[in-house]
């Protein structure tokens, strides 16, 4: 298992998200939702640069690691369970219901 998929694991990672403080981005990084503290910045600078450094090993032949990571926010917001924050393509955030969450018309 990868050490993005470890930290992600992380029970402050964990409390974040079910508290609504973090939510996946559309870009394929994670994102603070309201109010910044410094412990929760580290945590999302922690799990982003995990990620860049994931995205950028995956990075398909002819794939930039811009669209690699693209194409891993479209999955990461569609795995979002209901209660789960996630930002929409308008750049507004958004609470996960029961209904499919609403994804940039790019992701397939």
């Amino acid at each position: 298992m990868g050490s993005a998929a470890l930290a992600q694991r992380d029970p402050d990672y964990q409390a974040a998200r079910s508290a609504g403080q973090v939510g996946e981005k559309p870009d394929g990084y994670l994102g603070i939702v309201g109010a910044e503290t410094p412990a929760l910045r580290a945590l999302v600078n922690n799990i982003n640069i995990q990620r860049k450094a994931a995205y950028t090993r995956s990075a398909a032949e002819g794939a930039t690691v811009e669209q690699f990571a693209f194409a891993s926010g479209c999955n990461l917001i569609e795995m979002t369970t209901p209660g789960e924050k996630y930002q929409a393509p308008n750049g507004s955030w958004k609470t996960r219901t029961s209904a499919p969450p609403e994804r940039d018309s790019r992701c397939i």
